[in-house]
């Protein structure tokens, strides 16, 4: 096996592992997918269909062409479409992260801040490791519907010189991406962080001002 492919194979089950042990999915839910280097033959690995995160094997990942036919492994998630379109999409994404994170889905269930943000900017940190995070309304599980609306929302803010890093999927769960799966998974927890703390305080905390985002932005090119 191509040595990069088998070190990002090891990744994803690194990964999953690390947030199945700290219970950002359970049970079977979830699902993780990485661009493969074109000199390891590209397409893109994806977890199978009903695995367990905590427990991947890394010789068993469904790896899919860019044609979205399976080349080997288990059959692939049912969200391989949403992957693909975010993959074609976002060009800068290496990985892609779905999860059903406590706090993110009470958040929804709950009441989301708006629409078009489903949090407000709270902490530094969120606005400039996160940025803005559009809610998408409820669709079934592996709905290829969802496919068309996330890739509106990542040209809409590409157009608008932003670079969208994750949504959130009303009732399920976000799907997050990055250049890589520890970018991911670091966007993912600061994601999932900044909800807790948004629901510990009843929802009621004061956002940052415009100043203080236009003082991210120029010293670090928060896109917010």
């Amino acid at each position: 096996m191509d040595t990069d492919l088998k070190t990002l194979r090891e990744e994803i089950c690194r990964i999953g592992r690390s947030l199945y042990a700290r219970g950002y999915v359970h049970g079977t839910t979830g699902n993780i997918s990485a661009r493969v280097p074109a000199q390891a033959g590209g397409g893109f690995l994806i977890t199978p269909t009903d695995a367990s995160l905590g427990n991947l094997d890394p010789a068993r990942l469904a790896w899919v062409g860019d044609d979205g036919v399976q080349r080997a492994g288990d059959r692939a998630s049912k969200t391989l479409a949403l992957h693909r379109r975010i993959y074609q999409a976002a060009p800068h994404a290496g990985c892609v992260l779905h999860t059903h994170s406590r706090h993110l889905v009470a958040l929804t269930l709950r009441g989301v801040w708006r629409d078009d943000d489903i949090l407000p900017p709270l902490t530094p940190y969120q606005v400039m490791k996160v940025g803005h995070v559009p809610l998408v309304p409820y669709f079934r599980p592996g709905d290829p519907a969802v496919a068309d609306i996330v890739a509106d929302l990542v040209a809409r803010h590409a157009d608008e010189g932003r670079q969208l890093r994750a949504v959130m999927c009303d009732r399920l769960g976000p799907q997050v991406w990055h250049e890589t799966p520890a970018g991911a998974m670091a966007v993912l927890e600061e994601l999932e962080e900044t909800a807790s703390l948004w629901l510990l305080g009843d929802c009621r905390a004061q956002p940052l001002d415009e100043s203080h985002i236009e003082e991210l932005r120029r010293n670090f090119a928060a896109q917010w």
